[in-house]
């Protein structure tokens, strides 16, 4: 070795080769996204950047940082660290139902002074991580023993119950949504999903009666909204309003009559698809419904190109998380679903939900960065 190779000039390069190999347009896309994300919160405050736009701009730019920290670590580190970060996010869900900040009925946040987060949203992405690692530990015929899909059925109802309990129904649908996705892909037999969703419609009766008042009338509202029309059913009827008003192409940015006379609820979080649909019309959701689809069709590739089981579940089980926010959000304000409080990723506001997204779109970066590394049952790593 000369003098001019050491370990740090090595480091140098494989540094620079990983960071020329992020996936900068999947990157660009998320920022279109979040683009939309800004403009409409824009909107939503009258033609200001506060209280909301300007927020969501600063925590966007952390994302983008965080991604791509993310994407730059060894995948085997994530694989490492997936049991812990899963064990932090349990105890943070723990932790708010001991000292949780109670907002609008429910407990689902932890005040630190500093920052306010809420641990439902980064158990998202860390029982993705736990799944994926676990299911990298079995081969296929493993994955059909009954007794082998215990402990990843128990990472999935523990938290989820923890999250219904705060309460948070859209959150605990999604962990469970998520959580049989990764189920499937990891190779888990079929009839085990009928027997589950045998199981879930007969506990239907005693779970109704778990249902908090204003749960089950958000259900019953689903069904027939306009039985209250000006109380339970009043969110899902103005939303439906202002999607009908919008027509092909809206009223113009800023022009929304609903949203800015305030008939419009909650539209800078929940509501905010409504909102831009009733500015922009078919066109402008259609048009941000495709981004999606752009990368969600990204994250399915970068899974398929993936030579490791673990980068092949992880990218695929961050990727249909992403999909079950879109689907669950955009289904929610249309009234093809109750509404269930499920933010719309990174166009909705709200911190703990962005950088969640972002981290976990930053680890199916990793993913594609590490595409060649071959990874055992052990994790360890192979020939690139």
């Amino acid at each position: 070795m000369t003098s001019f190779d050491s370990p740090s000039r090595a480091r140098g390069p494989l540094l620079l080769d990983r960071i020329w190999q992020i996936n900068w347009g999947l990157v660009l896309l998320l920022g279109m996204i979040a683009g939309v994300g800004f403009a409409m919160l824009y909107s939503a405050a009258g033609g200001s950047f506060q209280p909301w736009s300007e927020k969501q701009m600063i925590r966007f730019a952390i994302g983008v940082a965080c991604l791509v920290l993310v994407a730059l670590v060894d995948l085997r580190v994530w694989l490492r660290l997936a049991y812990l970060i899963y064990l932090v996010a349990f105890a943070l869900l723990v932790a708010v139902e001991i000292r949780g900040e109670i907002g609008m009925g429910a407990q689902r946040w932890i005040d630190f002074g500093f920052i306010q987060i809420q641990p439902s949203e980064i158990m998202k992405i860390a029982l993705v991580l736990a799944l994926a690692r676990y299911f990298n530990g079995l081969d296929l015929d493993e994955t059909g023993r009954p007794v082998l899909i215990v402990v990843p059925t128990l990472l999935v109802l523990a938290p989820a119950a923890l999250v219904l309990k705060q309460p948070d129904l859209g959150t605990a649908i999604m962990l469970m949504a998520g959580g049989a996705a990764v189920f499937f892909i990891a190779g888990v037999r079929m009839w085990k999903f009928g027997a589950a969703l045998g199981l879930a419609a007969a506990a239907v009766p005693i779970a109704w009666e778990f249902l908090r008042d204003y749960q089950k009338k958000r259900v019953l509202t689903f069904l027939n909204p306009e039985a209250d029309p000006l109380g339970a059913g009043y969110h899902i009827i103005q939303s439906k309003i202002a999607l009908g008003s919008g027509g092909v192409f809206g009223k113009g940015f800023l022009q929304g009559t609903q949203a800015h006379l305030n008939f419009l609820p909650e539209k800078q979080t929940d509501f905010i698809f409504t909102m831009l649909a009733e500015e922009w019309g078919l066109v402008g959701g259609l048009t941000l419904l495709g981004l999606y689809a752009l990368v969600i069709a990204y994250g399915f590739l970068i899974a398929l190109r993936s030579r490791n089981q673990f980068g092949r579940i992880l990218a695929l089980g961050v990727t249909t998380t992403l999909f079950l926010y879109v689907f669950i959000n955009s289904a929610m304000v249309m009234g093809l679903l109750p509404v269930v409080g499920v933010p719309l990723a990174l166009v909705s506001f709200g911190g703990t939900a962005m950088l969640t997204v972002m981290f976990g779109m930053g680890l199916v970066v990793c993913v594609y960065v590490h595409r060649d590394m071959e990874i055992n049952r052990q994790g360890e790593a192979g020939p690139e």
